[in-house]
């Protein structure tokens, strides 16, 4: 039996409005994929890099498990982190991401090893994503050494937790407390048999920070565990599980070394910031213009700074801007997110704020200090 011409031009409508809906969703899904695949490292000392100007590294010395590692466009995560080690001793790995030379695998464009007399200024900044069942601490880990030497154990070692959670220490003994970049800090001093260890511990957890790497060099060169003619080598950044791992996630980093008067070639050259308000009882909103004022164009803005305390964005426009509150990041749109030679973008939010209300104090364009108009 054939069907009716009407019930074959109903089939042929519903076909028509199915292959429309496919390519509707294909489309789409072409439109929202990521620019950059993420890229997974499960390899003992095994590695990537990321933005053409960070290395992103596995770095699991301290025991045989698995641990696994995805690079993203703007940090990495731990997949994957089998096994325990005793808290009383070393942890099992030190999954990071790093600017500088570690081991003879030099970070792309890197300034480093340069020496600390040259460095005029070392801006970085960080966002972290913690988890509770697991044993570890959060840290950058700045490294040290009388020569430019970019393999091997340097000579001191500077490590900043900025969050810790189980029954673990750094190396050696709390010394005393000290006050470095605005923050209070628990101040420990020792050598683990292979090099000299000065850490900085946050009496609480810090989730997003932008800082100068210069402050706590300042304080080894006091404590007589540098000198000005000794050379920075590496700024690293990632977390020390003893036990598991898995969830914790960098995401998102930047490190610049301004050597010189100069700035560092890997990142954006020069930058100014306007920063307007409108401000009312208890709330505000602020308008943001970023110039590129350097001669290469800036991909993948992002422009770090830090809100007043009891300051805190409730929306934003023309920008992603992440966390709502302390240091913030905002990054460009799929449609504004390259900063041309000359070019400017603006972008706002809206906030809240109790007690008196001030501007941010300084900014960073991709890690390189900007200029305030």
């Amino acid at each position: 039996m054939r069907p009716l011409p009407h019930l074959r031009r109903a089939a042929r409508g519903v076909l028509g409005a199915l292959l429309t809906v496919v390519a509707l969703l294909a489309a789409l899904l072409a439109t929202t994929s990521p620019a950059h695949a993420d890229t997974r490292v499960c390899e003992e000392f095994g590695s990537t890099t990321i933005q053409g100007r960070y290395v992103v590294q596995n770095n699991r010395w301290g025991t045989s498990a698995t641990q696994c590692i995805t690079a993203t466009d703007t940090g990495f995560r731990i997949d994957q982190a089998d096994g325990s080690v005793p808290t009383n001793g070393a942890p099992k790995s030190y999954p990071s991401i790093f600017n500088g030379c570690h081991y003879t695998n030099c970070s792309p464009g890197t300034r480093l090893p340069a020496q600390l007399s040259t460095i005029s200024s070392a801006p970085t900044s960080i966002s972290y994503s913690y988890v509770d069942n697991a044993v570890y601490d959060a840290a950058y880990d700045i490294w040290l050494d009388p020569t430019p030497r970019k393999d091997g154990v340097n000579r001191t070692e500077i490590m900043v937790w900025f969050h810790k959670v189980g029954p673990v220490q750094p190396v050696g003994s709390q010394v005393g407390t000290a006050t470095v970049a605005g923050r209070t800090w628990q101040v420990w001093s020792g050598n683990n048999g292979g090099n000299d260890v000065l850490s900085f511990v946050a009496p609480s957890a810090i989730t997003a920070w932008n800082f100068d790497v210069m402050d706590f060099l300042r304080q080894a060169v006091s404590r007589g565990l540098a000198q000005n003619n000794w050379y920075l080598t590496s700024i690293q950044a990632g977390f020390e599980p003893w036990q598991n791992g898995a969830g914790l996630a960098v995401t998102s980093f930047s490190s610049t070394v301004n050597t010189g008067g100069g700035s560092d070639p890997s990142g954006s050259t020069a930058c100014k910031v306007s920063y307007g308000t409108n401000v009312w009882q208890g709330g505000f909103t602020a308008d943001v213009t970023v110039t590129n004022t350097g001669t290469t164009p800036v991909d993948a803005w992002r422009l770090a700074f830090t809100l007043p305390s009891g300051q805190r964005i409730t929306s934003a426009w023309n920008a992603s801007v992440s966390p709502q509150s302390g240091a913030v990041t905002a990054s460009g749109l799929a449609h504004n997110a390259r900063l041309g030679a000359g070019a400017s973008q603006t972008f706002g939010f809206q906030g809240t704020y109790s007690g008196s209300f001030a501007a941010p104090g300084s900014f960073s364009l991709n890690g390189t200090a900007c200029a305030v108009a």
